[in-house]
């Protein structure tokens, strides 16, 4: 049990280093909540897993602590993705591309083409 308990302790280390690589490494911060927030979850669901085989008498607590961050993760990741939207932050495009047809308040985007009707 020892040997499993200590897999899961290792494989959550290395996706909360992934996620904190992605934060450093993805070029706008659309990109950097997703890579830090499913990156985030998983390692420290892995490692919540890990402890409780390690001290099955702290199941019941790692269980809140894993349904705490299960509901909490993706509910304020979404929101901030969203109030950035809203106030007007960009995601990033690649040189070269068409940006977004549309802005947060259903108005035309800054630097795109007047849409023709009929």
């Amino acid at each position: 049990m020892r040997l499993v308990a200590d897999f899961f302790l290792l494989v959550g280390g290395l996706f909360c280093l992934l996620g904190a690589l992605g934060l450093l490494r993805m070029p706008d911060v659309y990109n950097r909540i997703q890579a830090g927030t499913k990156a985030a979850t998983l390692g420290a669901l892995a490692f919540i897993l890990g402890v409780g085989l390690l001290q099955p008498e702290w199941w019941a607590k790692l269980l809140c602590i894993a349904g705490f961050i299960l509901l909490t993760n993706p509910i304020g990741s979404s929101t901030i993705a969203r109030a950035l939207y809203l106030s007007g932050v960009r995601p990033w495009t690649v040189q070269g591309s068409r940006p977004s047809a549309a802005a947060p308040n259903g108005a035309a985007a800054p630097n795109s083409a007047p849409q023709r009707r009929g």
